[in-house]
């Protein structure tokens, strides 16, 4: 925001006309979300936030409205408009302002809050003491980070981006579009089923067949060619009569590396994990596969107990949850809640691989710090199976060719709108995902 508002014509004297675009935006959605309010409390701090605020009560008044500036007695007003902290605001609130949050988020009044709720890091989402609960968040220009990414996402209520006539700048973090999604190569006349994507889907042990199965179906989905389900041999039988179309292969124990290795031997890329198993044998069947067989992987649920760094010369994929995530670089999970961005850039340079941090607003972080947001998800996703359907797909595009940061964003993607898809979303269960998978790919 700070380098779209230097590139403005005239900068910094052009200051208060940006600000009267800014706070007359904020005034009409107000008055838009709420056309029976008549008394609206400016709660405004002294930056330029503050000066947003100002120029909304104006506006307010010009209306016709009551718009007083106070920051007690709030629930004498029907909106408060918090312009107390804005996208420049990071750290803990000092104890007069994180008295002022507390006083607007106990009021009974709808709050409506400037650019980004008062307490939110707009660049990363944390939250660090307390924030504002907004109803309504009008921003400029474009989303901010700590509107999307939680904690911060979850105090912005909904938001609306108004535009004051800034250019576009590159960014540091981008954020997913469906445009991602024509990157994937689709099944062209030449092709053959190994061309279009080979898959060896690698986990399911007993009581969790389920789980590969899910992700041998989402691969192919995914519009991948071919797909080898590889789980061990006690539960073939299952998985031969869960997945029609997956080829089935079964190892035992002691041959499970070679047998799987010769799986692959014909394929572009490998999903370790779903319903795999956490023993020592399984940790030591992971590292062995991926020291050996060098193909673009994603690595998975039960895959990523006990990971150690490795080292390959193919892309690695990580889709650990908060908890996971958490196991995988030695803090608790409610660490990793609070700081997103960086526990998923700390991974993605501790492990050398791609992070792909589920979540509502799931995270692609790069060795090196580039992030992509992918929050085209919704929260029907939140039950189990779901993970492994991702696994799937990631793979599938990662067979396909894709690089690895482009195959992890476009599968969140791919697999936000297939959720999106279900019309009926209460009760929604992981197996309806590979019903809407192809249409989410195609629209």
């Amino acid at each position: 925001m700070r380098a779209a508002e230097e590139r403005y014509p005239g900068y910094p004297e052009t200051i208060p006309e940006l600000m009267d675009r800014a706070g007359g935006a904020v005034a009409r959605e107000a008055m838009l979300a709420y056309p029976a309010a008549t008394r609206f409390a400016c709660v405004c701090g002294g930056g330029s936030n503050g000066g947003d605020g100002r120029v909304a009560a104006r506006v307010l008044r010009d209306d016709g409205r009551v718009a007083d500036e106070v920051d007690e007695g709030l629930d004498d007003y029907d909106v408060v408009i918090d312009a107390l902290f804005g996208t420049g605001f990071h750290g803990v609130p000092r104890p007069d302002a994180l008295a002022i949050i507390e006083r607007i988020n106990a009021s009974a009044a709808a709050v409506v809050s400037v650019d980004v709720p008062s307490g939110i890091d707009a660049s990363t989402g944390e939250i660090a003491g307390a924030a504002v609960a907004a109803d309504l968040t009008v921003t400029f220009h474009a989303s901010k980070v700590g509107l999307v990414v939680a904690p911060g996402r979850f105090k912005a209520g909904r938001v609306v981006v108004a535009g004051i006539g800034l250019e576009s700048v590159p960014t540091e973090i981008v954020r997913a579009t469906p445009a991602i999604l024509d990157a994937v190569p689709r099944r062209g006349e030449r092709d053959t089923k190994y061309s279009s994507g080979a898959v060896v889907v690698v986990g399911g042990g007993p009581g969790m067949t389920g789980a590969a199965c899910l992700c041998a179906m989402a691969a192919l989905r995914a519009d991948a060619g071919y797909v080898t389900l590889a789980v061990p041999e006690e539960v073939l039988a299952t998985a031969e009569a869960i997945a029609l179309e997956p080829v089935k292969v079964g190892w035992s124990e002691d041959e499970a590396v070679e047998t799987i290795a010769a799986a692959a031997e014909r394929a572009t890329a490998l999903a370790l994990g779903p319903g795999l198993g956490r023993g020592p044998g399984r940790r030591a069947l992971v590292r062995a596969l991926l020291d050996r067989v060098d193909l673009p992987a994603v690595v998975d649920a039960d895959a990523l107990f006990g990971l150690e760094p490795v080292s390959r010369s193919a892309a690695t994929v990580l889709t650990p949850h908060a908890g996971e995530l958490a196991r995988l670089l030695g803090r608790d999970s409610e660490w990793v809640g609070d700081h997103r961005l960086e526990a998923a850039r700390t991974a993605a340079d501790t492990y050398g691989a791609i992070v792909l941090l589920k979540g509502p607003d799931t995270l692609v972080a790069s060795p090196g710090g580039s992030v992509t947001v992918c929050d085209q998800g919704t929260a029907a996703l939140a039950t189990a199976g779901t993970g492994d359907v991702l696994t799937g797909v990631t793979a599938a595009f990662l067979a396909k060719g894709l690089d690895a940061e482009t195959a992890a964003a476009a599968a969140a993607v791919a697999h936000g709108r297939a959720a999106r898809l279900i019309q009926q979303q209460a009760g929604m269960v992981a197996s309806d995902l590979l019903g809407t998978l192809p249409a989410a790919l195609e629209s």
